[in-house]
């Protein structure tokens, strides 16, 4: 269950919708959210969100700053999903794959097989 805590602004229904919508994109990836938690604070030139979700492989963090809240609520949610991508990709990641031995074709030396049979 998503937590919204905010201690400066009432958290609406259309803020919460839209915090909500940001987690379902998170969701598409398949991997369970543990505790995710936001948090809105109001400073003087805007809004500032930070959400916090935990997974199996570790825990996302991320916070956003700007004039406005919805604005502030996309870069974060961004943020998150980017996160994501990066550690449920990882495996497959060139960097990784390249250090398998792909297409490893051995020659025998015939003589050699012959000496080691006698």
């Amino acid at each position: 269950m998503l937590k919204i805590t905010s201690k400066q602004l009432e958290v609406t229904s259309h803020i919460r919708e839209r915090i909500e919508s940001r987690f379902e994109k998170l969701s598409r990836h398949d991997v369970q959210m543990i505790n995710p938690h936001v948090i809105i604070t109001e400073e003087k030139p805007g809004f500032k969100i930070e959400a916090s979700v935990g997974i199996p492989n570790g825990e996302l963090f991320a916070q956003a700053k700007h004039e406005n809240l919805y604005t502030a609520i996309n870069a974060m949610g961004q943020k998150l999903e980017k996160q994501l991508n990066r550690i449920t990709h990882k495996p497959e990641a060139q960097r990784s794959t390249s250090l398998t031995p792909t297409n490893n074709i051995v020659e025998v030396d015939d003589e050699y097989e012959e000496e080691d049979a006698a």
